[in-house]
């Protein structure tokens, strides 16, 4: 049976040092996404999008492993854009304020009729309301820079700024600020959560 792992494949962009912060050109990649707004640590949207991402994920996987094609893949880990219509909300801290859209990045094995038949699938057999809110979407996030975090969320701060250090001296930022969550934080230490942080920015001549 074959066996992909595109965290492997895509070493360059998900599995970055914490030593340094470096510049990557995303291609596009497709996504099941959800979209929602509100502090994560409280949001029942968030919880209920979370959850409806991974189900409908995982039954996708299990699917095409099962498929005549018999592939099996590991499925990726949750992504988050983060913005706000009020961008000193982020200074702030104010969650409640804050916009997201939640996402986990579909293999190219995976087609639309097969997320089509898993978002039936899970809607059938488990009634997530959230699953009705999911969109199959391609997105191309260009040039940007990133590292990896190590630690708890509320400590990001210092390795954000090193991130926007980073492409205002190359450039400027532009997009939405992108987080991808690598540990499994119900089980990890919030000590060692490793989390890749990914700014869009665009690049000055001579860069």
């Amino acid at each position: 049976m074959e066996k992909i792992d595109l965290k492997k494949e895509l070493k360059h962009l998900y599995q970055p040092s914490a030593r340094e912060v470096v510049q990557v050109d995303v291609p596009a990649f497709r996504f099941l996404m959800i979209d929602g707004a509100g502090d994560p640590n409280t949001s029942p949207h968030y919880a209920r999008a979370v959850e409806a991402l991974f189900s409908v994920s995982y039954t996708a996987k299990f699917m095409v492993k099962k498929g005549p094609a018999g592939i099996d893949y590991a499925v990726m880990p949750l992504e988050g854009l983060w913005w706000s219509d009020d961008m000193a909300s982020f200074v702030n801290n104010d969650r409640t304020k804050w916009r997201w859209t939640m996402m986990i990045h579909q293999p190219a094995c995976v087609d639309d009729s097969v997320l089509r038949d898993a978002l039936a699938e899970v809607k059938r057999k488990k009634g997530l309301a959230a699953v009705d809110e999911l969109r199959i979407d391609t997105f191309a996030e260009g040039l940007c820079a990133q590292t990896l975090h190590v630690g708890p969320f509320t400590a990001e701060g210092p390795t954000i700024q090193r991130v926007h250090d980073f492409i205002e001296t190359r450039g400027s930022l532009t997009g939405k600020h992108h987080e991808i969550y690598l540990s499994d934080i119900r089980r990890a230490d919030p000590g060692r959560w490793k989390t890749i942080v990914r700014q869009p920015m665009t690049r000055t001549s001579g860069y």
